[in-house]
């Protein structure tokens, strides 16, 4: 096994550490700064934030060094496993209905490794002039995003808490 492989899964398994570890930090420490970063609520959007902030991890971990090249396939990667988080997301527990912690653990490590296997893709496209300032824009705008319906979430299905409890900003201490 090549020594980069062996450091892509030894960062894969701590990416997927740091998002399990994630899940549960707001719960064990409620406060507005780890609200966010953690889930504060059991919404699809909110589970974004499992894989937003480890591939953000990985992409300065692994792009360190380089020009924006470097970085930013890794920034794609965590953007487009980003989405399939939602997709996915409401896909299972909105359109099916479904609620097993089985196939939302199995989402989660499978969406997380596409992160990791995005970047060899994504790698001809980020040779393109811009897409390094586009990739490091469109992730800036995600975490704002992030920032922002943590403490004001709208009325849609993907950030309705699907546990049953109230809205995020009436659950974070301040």
């Amino acid at each position: 096994m090549e020594k980069s492989t062996k450091k892509l899964i030894f960062t894969y398994l701590m990416a997927a550490a740091a998002g399990v570890l994630l899940h549960f930090l707001f719960q064990w420490f409620p406060n507005p700064v780890l609200a966010l970063v953690s889930p504060v609520r059991e919404s699809i959007w909110e589970h974004v934030k499992l894989i937003y902030f480890p591939m953000l991890a990985v992409s300065l971990f692994l792009g360190r060094g380089g020009s924006g090249t470097g970085r930013s396939p890794w920034l794609l990667s965590g953007l487009a496993a980003c989405a399939a988080m939602l997709g996915t997301g409401y896909l299972y527990h909105i359109a099916l209905r479904g609620e097993s912690l089985i196939v939302d653990l199995a989402l989660y490590f499978l969406l997380l490794a596409l992160g990791f296997l995005l970047p060899r893709v994504l790698w001809p496209l980020c040779e393109w002039p811009g897409t390094d300032k586009a990739a490091v824009i469109l992730t800036a705008l995600l975490g704002a995003l992030i920032v922002w319906f943590t403490f004001f979430p709208p009325d849609a299905a993907l950030f309705a808490d699907l546990s049953g409890a109230v809205r995020t900003f009436l659950t974070i201490p301040v």
